[in-house]
């Protein structure tokens, strides 16, 4: 059992049951049906449903801020179809809403439409209703069961989860080297250091992202564009220079913000932002990790070495004083993309059910055990 406490005091139980085995097979279906939404969805969760009605099974996604929510979705497919959703079971990864936002309560909807069972994947943070859904299901005398599929719905909401839990975006840094980590030459060439399929794949992260961030000095140096250009992208991440960038930059327009960086995570969430790709250069990079500000690293790696000391690091700036105090993380994935190894880390410590910056995508694909 869980003991779960609304925004007004209200003290509820919940059943924490993981399931039957039909239970977790649905709740994967609408995790993979959330995927298809990724990247429209944001501020609002992307979120995946299915419906077990009587005449068929029916699954939704979040649609575009303004749209219907997943739940509301499936429900409709369902009436469309002429199947009734009297006594079903749904099963929503995110805890339905309660409250009037853009669109009307979920749970009303679900409510009306007659459904006996709801199996959650995880509770809303958010405060608007951080165990109200839950709470009116009750309420109206359907069963709700919390917690089914909860460690692979964490990870795929984790940005949307942290950004609600702490008002700041989930920060990515992503990072390209030789294998002897180096990311430019001594003269500062470093274009195409990695292939084409890694470079794809940091165009489907930004166009995960709400916004990138690079330093003013990348912007002078290399002039980016900082778009989601090699895959299909509903929409581009605001882009952010920390500094000043010139008038005629690539980037243009873009948000110019500067200050403490906890200070610039904290405006960026209050925009909005909810997953944060930190592209450069290696002082930003250093000031981030230095600070602990990184959810998530993101390193593709060449097969190819530079071959001596001189050319740019991944970090610039003081680094660990003695073997001791190196930072220390935990490997979440190791994955192929043509020539090169995509690298995925997570601060030490963190369970690993909390989020990945990139789920498995169509590219060659091995993670580790």
């Amino acid at each position: 059992m869980v003991h779960v406490e609304t925004a007004e005091g209200d003290h509820r139980v919940q059943p924490t049951i993981a399931g039957t085995v039909n239970d977790e097979h649905y709740m994967a279906r609408a995790v993979a049906a959330a995927s298809s939404a990724r990247t429209v969805t944001s501020p609002n969760p992307w979120v995946g449903a299915v419906l077990v009605a009587a005449g068929g099974t029916y699954q939704g996604a979040t649609a575009p801020p303004g749209g219907p929510h997943a739940e509301v979705t499936a429900l409709r497919l369902a009436a469309a179809a002429g199947d009734s959703a009297v006594g079903a079971t749904l099963y929503s990864t995110l805890e339905p809403c309660a409250h009037h936002g853009r669109t009307p309560p979920c749970v009303d909807a679900i409510v009306a439409a007659g459904v006996a069972r709801v199996v959650v994947g995880v509770l809303d943070p958010d405060p608007h209703v951080a165990g109200r859904g839950v709470g009116a299901l009750e309420d109206a005398g359907v069963e709700v069961t919390v917690g089914v599929g909860a460690p692979e719905v964490s990870r795929q909401l984790a940005p949307y989860l942290k950004h609600r839990r702490t008002g700041r975006p989930w920060v990515v840094l992503k990072l390209a080297a030789s294998l002897d980590g180096r990311t430019a030459a001594p003269d500062g060439s470093s274009r195409w250091i990695t292939g084409p399929a890694a470079r794809r794949d940091v165009h489907r992260l930004r166009a995960e992202s709400d916004a990138v961030l690079v330093g003013a000095g990348t912007v002078r140096a290399d002039d980016p564009e900082l778009t989601a250009r090699e895959v299909a992208a509903e929409r581009q991440p605001v882009r952010v220079v920390l500094g000043s960038a010139p008038a005629g930059a690539k980037v243009q327009p873009a948000l110019e913000l500067s200050g403490d960086l906890g200070g610039v995570l904290d405006h960026l969430g209050s925009l909005g932002v909810v997953q944060l790709l930190v592209e450069g250069g290696a002082g930003v990079a250093h000031d981030l990790h230095a600070a602990g500000l990184v959810d998530r690293y993101v390193l593709y790696l060449a097969p190819a070495f530079f071959g001596g000391s001189d050319g740019a690091p991944l970090f610039r700036g003081p680094g660990a004083p003695t073997v001791g105090d190196l930072w220390r993380g935990q490997v979440v994935s190791v994955r192929q993309l043509g020539e090169d190894l995509r690298v995925e880390v997570a601060p030490a410590g963190e369970d690993r059910g909390t989020g990945s910056a990139a789920p498995a995508t169509d590219l060659e694909a091995e993670d580790l055990p």
